[in-house]
């Protein structure tokens, strides 16, 4: 069988990981936590990283920096995972969701500002597949209704936005905060694992201090206070030292990583670019490539389903992926009745082709054939 997704070990995980034993410090925010954060703020221009166990715990403490509360109104894109909604339902907010672009999955920008209310308090974006949302336009409507903007950039690690000046952003550092995800099917991984990045220096204290089960303890431990102690709302949100150690030995690694998964992507774009039974992905102008997600886009439902099926018996492992959050069963009572035709289209048409580091000539030779026969 050639499964979906197959986990890459550079080899040294567990070489890191037992340096991090022999440390005796294992609990977190130790030497491979510094260096890991250290590692995206020098090379992303992040102003601030935090590495949380999960990307749902980032998001949670995007949405406890943000002061979300009750009957607050949060814009996102129903075409996405459920931690970008529930790490604000938690709150108390109330989602407001967002159809996508007709031919990629991301919030389509021009559909935004029509749904901004007095009560709207942040736009979530979800840069699908890696891709980048239009970041120029979104945060020019956050500035203009004095908006948040949060980044969930799970799977967006080393895939930038261009702005119309040609200069470059890492996502995940435009908005006002960021969340990425170290799963084990993310390009780089940690097995669980995530980060909160932070772009807006305001938030940059009050965030060590939600991170640290609301305590001022990273100052303690900085020297800069001779005791800490209970200072405001906070959760354990810290990794410990092993999950750290296990993603370092990924991001020595990172340009190879990103390099095979690249050249997999592009014999699959290119060997599949002249079926006319489906669509691929598309690349705004303003985006790059991460290569974190080769999908194809069907006509209906019908004929994903056969190409699924058909795979199954030779072996091999195709998926779909989200339904619309906005005719989920826990949250369809609460949708304004919207009908939102794009993400609908994508819970029904599009499925994700395995895409992973060891995934060999011949393997993938073999999906691209049973796809065009």
């Amino acid at each position: 069988m050639i499964p979906f997704n197959k986990p890459y070990l550079t080899g040294k995980e567990t070489k890191y990981i037992e340096e991090a034993v022999a440390s005796g410090k294992i609990s977190g925010n130790g030497i491979f936590t510094q260096k890991c954060q250290k590692f995206f703020e020098d090379k992303y221009g992040f102003k601030k990283v935090l590495l949380t166990t999960s990307c749902t715990d980032a998001l949670e403490m995007c949405a406890i920096l943000a002061n979300i509360e009750k009957d607050d109104e949060i814009i996102i894109p129903s075409y996405t995972f459920v931690s970008t909604a529930l790490a604000f339902v938690r709150q108390g907010a109330k989602i407001i969701f967002a159809d996508s672009y007709n031919d990629n999955p991301n919030i389509d920008a021009d559909k935004i500002e029509s749904l901004i209310t007095p009560k709207t308090k942040a736009i979530v974006v979800v840069h699908y597949a890696g891709v980048a949302c239009d970041m120029e336009k979104i945060m020019a409507i956050a500035n203009k209704y004095n908006l948040i903007v949060i980044e969930d950039a799970a799977q967006a690690i080393d895939s930038f936005y261009i702005f119309s000046d040609g200069t470059k952003k890492a996502l995940g550092s435009i908005g006002h905060m960021g969340a990425f995800s170290f799963h084990e099917t993310k390009n780089i991984i940690s097995g669980e694992g995530g980060m909160l990045t932070i772009n807006d220096e305001k938030y940059i204290d009050r965030a060590e201090i939600i991170w640290e089960k609301g305590t001022n303890r990273s100052q303690f431990f900085r020297g800069e206070i001779n005791k800490y102690g209970w200072v405001d709302t906070g959760s354990s949100f810290l990794p410990s030292e092993i999950i750290s150690a296990f993603l370092w030995a990924q991001l020595e690694n990172l340009e190879e990583i990103q390099k095979k998964r690249l050249e997999i992507w592009n014999v699959y774009h290119e060997n599949l670019k002249d079926n006319p039974g489906f669509s691929l992905p598309t690349i705004p102008h303003y985006a790059t490539n991460n290569a974190h997600m080769f999908y194809l886009i069907f006509n209906s439902i019908e004929d994903r389903t056969l190409l699924i099926e058909k795979l199954k018996k030779n072996d091999v492992l195709a998926v779909f992926h989200y339904l619309s959050l906005h005719k989920s069963e826990f949250y369809n009572n609460q949708h304004d009745g919207r009908i939102l035709e794009n993400s609908d289209n994508f819970e029904d048409c599009l499925l994700r082709l395995p895409l992973f580091h060891s995934l060999s000539e011949q393997d993938q030779e073999k999906i691209i054939r049973l796809i065009n026969d």
